[in-house]
């Protein structure tokens, strides 16, 4: 069993126009954009990055705007509700502001006795907010957007898995090192007892649906964090004896990756706690300028005529 897995690192997924997700991220949830980079495989489309004042692991939510994407397909194989964390009491308010400027799918609940506001962003991607004790979470919020600390996101608490078949999946997160700890409403809470945070992954099993099909609105994938290169060796090491398909180690500038596809079809990331975001900008410069990757350095002058504009980051 793998014993290197601290939780989420980051999630990825895909948008559909990079001003609107900007200005979603930031100006409604209050995030900081903390690198404004391309796809590395696909450098003609933006990276953007968002998450706490540093986009620390657990923190960042990840955004390929490309132009006038389709939608998705909802269905089986995907990720369903990305989970942030914000303190308890703090849903009145939240449901006050997102209603006030325009968020659809607003919907109270609860999950496994938290409560919770699911809501959807600009491609209808999917979200809640979830209450947690914000005294045992010692993730500081980024407090340079109108958002008081009081209220404002954390972090994520965890990601839902929409599954046509389950077990082999669970068998999976059981050897990353988390544990079956709930089940309740049709959803199985697997949970990482040595992890830090955004230590949960809810799996539903929702049965013989259509597969779904990637689009805005889709999550790409989602990234566990191990705390350097040797923790990820050792993880890629195992998963490669179990029997899957794990790819080398990626630059990625700000973490180290590795990527396999899960039985369920989900595309799994580790990714390295080091080197950061501050890598290659100061802190009170992070998300401002257009950063590259060595290799498109060359392109400069091409993307910064073609990319969308995008209103500065605080």
């Amino acid at each position: 069993m793998i014993s290197d897995i601290k939780g989420l690192h980051h999630v990825t997924s895909i948008a559909s126009d990079a001003a609107r997700n900007n200005a979603f991220f930031t100006k409604v949830l209050g995030l900081r954009r903390v690198k404004k980079t391309v796809n590395f495989d696909a450098p003609d489309v933006y990276h953007l990055y968002y998450g706490d004042s540093v986009g620390s692991p657990s923190t960042v939510m990840t955004y390929f705007p490309f132009p006038n994407a389709a939608g998705r397909k909802k269905g089986t194989g995907e990720v369903g509700r990305t989970q942030f964390a914000v303190p308890k009491g703090s849903l009145p308010f939240w449901s006050e502001r997102l209603s006030a400027k325009g968020v659809q799918g607003l919907e109270g609940g609860s999950r496994f006795g938290s409560d919770t506001l699911a809501f959807l962003g600009p491609d209808q991607d999917e979200f809640f907010l979830i209450e947690i004790d914000a005294s045992a979470d010692p993730r500081a919020p980024w407090l340079g957007s109108d958002i008081s600390e009081q209220v404002a996101i954390r972090g994520f608490e965890g990601v839902e898995f929409r599954l046509a078949e389950a077990a082999a999946t669970s068998e999976l997160l059981g050897f990353m090192g988390y544990e079956k700890t709930d089940s309740q409403d049709g959803f199985t809470r697997y949970s990482l007892p040595q992890g830090d945070q955004a230590v949960h992954v809810d799996v539903q099993n929702v049965g013989q649906e259509a597969r779904a099909r990637q689009g805005a609105g889709s999550v790409h994938h989602v990234a566990f964090a191990v705390e350097d290169r040797a923790a990820q060796l050792r993880v890629r090491e195992a998963l490669i004896d179990t029997g899957y398909n794990v790819t080398p180690v990626i630059d990625r500038n700000y973490f180290w990756a590795i990527y396999f596809r899960t039985p369920g079809g989900i595309l799994f990331e580790v990714a390295t706690n080091e080197p950061g975001f501050e890598n290659d900008e100061a802190f009170d410069q992070l998300g401002q300028g257009l950063k590259l990757p060595e290799q498109h350095e060359w392109l400069r002058e091409k993307l910064e005529q073609s990319l969308q504009p995008l209103e500065a980051s605080a």
